[in-house]
């Protein structure tokens, strides 16, 4: 009932296509009442009267599967006694009560119905577990393939259930991996942002200038966002791997004009002076291998040929990042550059005036 709950609830969502319950519980069924103690009587064993059913209802293949070896070609033969395809086609209730059942140890044969309480029930198809305990299974079916918006819609439902004593929820599937894959790109991103820190730290030998450079990145995730919003595309593993490739490009670009400022600023340039030439002096090649960069993605991002459509959000994630990180390389990272030197008091610097 909680399963059936489940699913209608789900189906008026217009995230889903289809929802199915693959365990049908309304079945219609036989249920054998086996008097043990007339069976005894018989020299019968419950055992052997369900054996001599599922022989005559399929085969003794499913109860004592023999085979036979050709002693010539060596192949093995299944050997099986069943009921003719006629017989068990046409078997009426009237037959199956009188399935004939004979004890080991007794010629003489006696009908299902003298030792069994034959009932029609309503039972499931099939009965399924997951680590020991019984589960029934909703297979829920998105119309797209953004399955963060229904996650949030199973999960919304999942919590305004409420279970009887011993009855659990879990969702499994494909949603469970995709959520693993984000937390794994989440530390991964995050590890990548402190090793590059850590790495311009030994190479600059200072504690600013490499935070100075990663000011870049977060307005290129925000272009990355930006441009996946706009090409109605999806946050997915693949976006997620162009996010990590912009930090790489934006970090190495935002190097460029860093390092040259301060080449130009301990050669005895005024600290607005070096920023300023720096940025001229740099500003060809960050422009260079940024439009390369873009250039060469585009046929990717469109993904106009068979199967490149997987890997237009990648192209796609760099693109909106890499276009955004170009100006905020060439005016927000001098900017800071320029505002904490400058309370620094480094060398050679004088008060900056702005002239019209």
């Amino acid at each position: 009932s909680i399963a059936k709950n489940l699913a209608l609830q789900l189906k008026r969502s217009p995230l889903v296509n289809d929802v199915l319950i693959p365990q049908d519980i309304d079945y219609p069924g036989l249920e054998l009442n086996i008097d043990r103690e007339q069976a005894s009587l018989l020299g019968l064993t419950p055992r052997e009267v369900v054996d001599n059913v599922i022989t005559a209802l399929t085969s003794n293949g499913m109860i004592a599967p023999s085979y036979w070896i050709d002693p010539k070609s060596g192949n093995n033969y299944m050997l099986t006694v069943q009921y003719s395809n006629e017989k068990v086609g046409s078997m009426t209730m009237t037959d199956f009560r009188n399935i004939p059942l004979r004890a080991a140890k007794n010629a003489n044969y006696t009908p299902l119905q003298s030792v069994a309480k034959i009932e029609p029930i309503n039972t499931p198809t099939e009965v399924d577990h997951y680590q020991i305990r019984r589960v029934t299974d909703v297979y829920v079916m998105p119309k797209s393939e953004d399955l963060s918006g229904i996650n949030s819609e199973v999960n919304h439902l999942i919590a305004d259930l409420k279970l009887p004593k011993n009855a659990r929820v879990r969702v499994r599937g494909a949603v469970v991996g995709m959520n693993e894959s984000f937390l794994r790109f989440g530390v991964g991103l995050l590890l990548a942002v402190v090793l590059v820190y850590l790495i311009l730290m030994a190479q600059f030998r200072s504690f600013i200038d490499p935070f100075i450079i990663l000011t870049a990145i977060p307005p290129g995730l925000a272009g990355v966002v930006m441009f996946l919003w706009m090409t109605h595309t999806t946050l997915n593993i693949m976006s997620l791997m162009g996010v990590i490739m912009m930090t790489g490009i934006v970090v190495s670009n935002s190097i460029l004009i860093v390092e040259f400022s301060g080449i130009l600023h301990e050669r005895g340039l005024e600290l607005k002076q070096a920023v300023v030439e720096a940025c001229k002096v740099r500003l060809r090649p960050i422009l260079m291998t940024s439009l390369a960069t873009l250039l060469g993605l585009i046929p990717m991002a469109l993904g106009v040929e068979a199967g490149s459509e997987q890997y237009a959000p990648l192209a796609r994630a760099v693109i909106g990042g890499l276009g955004v990180s170009v100006v905020v390389t060439v005016f927000l990272v001098p900017a800071v550059y320029l505002v904490i030197h400058g309370r620094r008091g480094g060398k050679g610097s004088k008060p900056v005036e702005v002239v019209s």
